[in-house]
């Protein structure tokens, strides 16, 4: 299943829109996720564009993976408990091992030199994406090298989910540093990306064919969120 079309794509009434959209604020594309339980560790995926009808469904209702531990608050959530984190967050950016599919979105093609850190010991790299060429074995558990996590990392939306507060630079090394690191106890990588038919460590996980099409419908000058929601 790949994302509808807009013209193609139903007005929904306003019983039917399955998010508060009080709490999205401007955003004008909405990415639904729905639990039917604390516990649960799948879920569903609706997404939704503004118009000046409404609502529309632009992506009908697809099966989503959850985390293998379950929901929380986001505010609630600490790292390594396998969680998915509720709340509204932005999308603000793209990666994944295949090329560009045609984002608007910042996108950065990974190889094996990519890693996702977030080592609570080293603050100023905490939750950030690097692409230098060095060994990280020094950060144990607390990172992920992007590559090697195979097929589900082939399109990957980055949410602001504990995000540096501050500005990432580039040191000597080219390691990305932030002197504004988010909560070292929250985590960091949760992401939306492509299901691998197994639990996530907290991520949003759909088909491929749905996720590519997301991708090339997810738009920055659209303000895109996603909403993370126990029903």
């Amino acid at each position: 299943m790949t994302v509808l079309a807009l013209a193609g794509a139903a007005t929904a009434h306003a019983s039917d829109v399955t998010f508060d959209a009080t709490r999205v604020g401007d955003a004008r594309q909405v990415i639904v996720v729905t639990a039917d339980s604390w516990r649960a560790t799948e879920g569903t995926l609706i997404a939704y564009k503004r118009t000046t009808q409404g609502w529309r469904v632009v992506q009908p209702e697809v099966r989503a993976q959850l985390g293998s531990g379950g929901m929380v608050r986001g505010d609630r959530r600490r790292q390594g408990t396998g969680t998915t984190p509720t709340g509204v967050y932005e999308i603000v950016s793209a990666f994944g091992r295949k090329p560009d599919p045609g984002t608007a979105l910042e996108y950065r093609q990974v190889d094996r030199d990519d890693a996702w850190t977030y080592n609570p010991r080293v603050p100023r790299t905490y939750n950030i994406y690097q692409d230098v060429n060095r060994s990280w074995k020094s950060y144990g558990g607390y990172v992920e090298e992007l590559w090697d996590m195979g097929m589900q990392y082939d399109y990957v939306a980055v949410l602001d989910f504990n995000l540096p507060r501050g500005p990432i630079t580039t040191n000597a090394r080219g390691v990305r540093v932030t002197d504004k690191p988010g909560n070292l106890q929250r985590g960091g990588g949760i992401f939306l990306h492509v299901d691998n038919g197994t639990m996530t460590a907290g991520c949003i996980a759909v088909e491929k064919s749905v996720m590519r099409g997301l991708m090339t419908w997810l738009d920055p000058d659209e303000s895109p969120a996603i909403v993370i929601q126990v029903d």
